[in-house]
């Protein structure tokens, strides 16, 4: 390749860069959600493995005790989970910036609204592998926001607690990861 060649490439590229900056962090985003849905799937495959299924009752203390044996079996497929597992440091910068860039948007000041308009919560302590705290109801995601996060199977659902984005199990109520900080204050 000559040197006027080099040269014309080179500015093409950097044209390019300036140009479509989107285009390259789209690639790196394409990267973070299969990460994402790869760990998803780990999830999901580790609970299979402890054979977590539920039979049909209409016993309130069976269903209680399915619960709880569910609970345990989901401890059980990751003894050792901490936050982090899940939303490692890229994957909770593609969903920060996600969540950033729907509040910024269009719809941002509907978001920002619901949010406001939920239950207020008190400050928890979250941990993973441990049961979503009963004093906090499970507010429900903004479709809006819920649109711009990568989809989940039917066993887990997305959910804010305070500024924190959460990922709830659930079938057994327990805390899957979470995001600290993940969504600015409304």
């Amino acid at each position: 390749m000559g040197l006027t060649t080099c040269r014309k490439w080179l500015s093409l590229s950097l044209f390019s860069i300036l140009l479509f900056p989107c285009a390259i962090a789209q690639n790196g985003d394409d990267g973070a959600v299969k990460e994402f849905q790869s760990r998803i799937d780990n999830y999901i495959a580790a609970k299979k493995k402890q054979d977590i299924a539920k039979k049909p009752t209409d016993s309130p203390s069976k269903l209680a005790q399915e619960k709880q044996q569910t609970v345990e079996k989901t401890r059980q497929a990751r003894p050792e989970a901490q936050q982090g597992d899940i939303f490692t440091p890229p994957i909770t910068t593609y969903f920060k910036r996600q969540i950033e860039s729907t509040l910024q948007g269009p719809e941002g000041d509907k978001v920002r609204a619901s949010l406001r308009h939920a239950e207020p919560l008190p400050n928890v302590q979250l941990k993973v592998n441990a049961k979503y705290p009963r004093n906090l109801p499970l507010q429900s995601m903004p479709p809006t926001l819920l649109k711009n996060l990568p989809p989940l199977p039917k066993e887990l659902q997305y959910r804010i607690v305070g500024a924190t984005l959460v990922l709830y199990d659930v079938a057994s109520g327990l805390v899957a990861d979470f995001i600290p900080g993940a969504v600015p204050a409304a």
